[in-house]
Formats: C-alpha cells, sequence, structure tokens
C-alpha cells in the first residue's frame, strides 16, 4: 500500500502557484524580450507581484532563467514522449523543430544568450538542468543517428553537428524577420524555416 501524498499547506500551494506564475511570466519575457533585455522588474509587475517578492523565490535574474530553461526541457521532454514511435526518425526530428519553431513564433521559447558568462556558470553548476539537458540530447541523438544510418541525415555530419544545428532552431532569428516583415502567415514561416532546416538551399 502506498503512502498518501503528503497535502501542502494553503500557504505552501500559494507558494508554489505563484513560483508558477512567475516561471510562466519570465518564459513569455525571454521569448518578447530575451535574456539581456528582461529585468527582475519585468517579471515582478508581469505577475504583479512586488520585487522583494520575487527575490523569495529567486536570488536573481540568472537563478530565474535557469528554472525556467529546466520547465522548457521538462516541456521538450514531455513533447518527445508523445512523438510515434514508428515514425521514421526524420520525421521525428522534423516533429521536434516544428514544436520549437511554433513555441518560437508564439514568443514561449526563452531566447537566451549562448555566451553569457554569469548565466552559463549557474546552468552548468545546477544538477536538474544538466540531467534534464542530457535526458533530452540523449533522446534527440537516438533519432539523429538512426536518420543518418537510413541516409536521410547527412552521415558525413557528425551527430553533435546536428544536434546543435536543431537546437539553433528554437532562437532562430529569421523567424522573427519573417514575422516582422508581415510577408507570410505564421504557419508559412514554420513550413518555411522546416524545408531549409531539413532540405537546404539547393535546388533539388
Amino acid at each position: 500500500m502506498q503512502p498518501s501524498p503528503v497535502k501542502l499547506s494553503f500557504k505552501e500551494q500559494m507558494h508554489q502557484a505563484r513560483e508558477e506564475a512567475i516561471l510562466q511570466a519570465t518564459c513569455r519575457l525571454l521569448g518578447e524580450k530575451a535574456y539581456d533585455a528582461m529585468t527582475m522588474d519585468d517579471v515582478a509587475n508581469a505577475v504583479g507581484i512586488a520585487k522583494a517578492s520575487l527575490y523569495k523565490h529567486f536570488a536573481s535574474k540568472e537563478e530565474l532563467c535557469c528554472a525556467s530553461m529546466v520547465q522548457i526541457l521538462g516541456k521538450v521532454h514531455a513533447f518527445l514522449s508523445t512523438v510515434p514511435a514508428d515514425l521514421a526518425p526524420q520525421d521525428k526530428l522534423r516533429a521536434l523543430v516544428r514544436w520549437s519553431l511554433e513555441r518560437l513564433i508564439g514568443n514561449h521559447m526563452p531566447l537566451l544568450p549562448s555566451r553569457n558568462t554569469a548565466l552559463r556558470t549557474v546552468l552548468m553548476a545546477d544538477n536538474q538542468y544538466l540531467h534534464a539537458l542530457v535526458t533530452v540530447s540523449d533522446q534527440i541523438g537516438q533519432w539523429i543517428t538512426q536518420a543518418q544510418s537510413q541516409g536521410s541525415v547527412d552521415p558525413a555530419l557528425p551527430p553533435l553537428v546536428v544536434l546543435y544545428t536543431l537546437y539553433a532552431r528554437a532562437c532562430d532569428p529569421v523567424v522573427g524577420f519573417l514575422k516582422e516583415g508581415g510577408q507570410f502567415s505564421d504557419a508559412e514561416i514554420v513550413e518555411l524555416v522546416l524545408k531549409t532546416c531539413f532540405d537546404g538551399l539547393r535546388s533539388r
């Protein structure tokens, strides 16, 4: 017989609900403004709390963004588990990139700087983040090597290069440029970026 789950007090439930609201607001702001432009004041105002209350949950902007990345990786992992097992490996990769682009175009994908030293230090020291990153990367890596073995992805490319290329689509500036131009719908932008990602620019 399994023990009954511990029931949280009302105060603890409110604390969790506020933290979830903070992370959701952070993710949205990071998608709209990117890391450098976002401030803790922005987050506090978006949630409707005092900045002092925000610091009770997260001690710094880096720590807050790290928690947001852990949450995003959890969502990626959850999505990967929904991809049908009988899809071809390349189609699995396409499904992942499509999902990422749809999140990006809707401002639900954090735009984080890859070379921000302070943030990178926090991320690399967070075991939860590292575990989530390895779990997601291992699953995607399996699909990449399977696609390469079938010839649908160039086997001459190192799998790590392919992995980073796919990750980069989640923060691809082309999406924003095309959306600002107003010539294409969101759905068309997703399809165009998917095509250039998997089919390249060479005429076929």
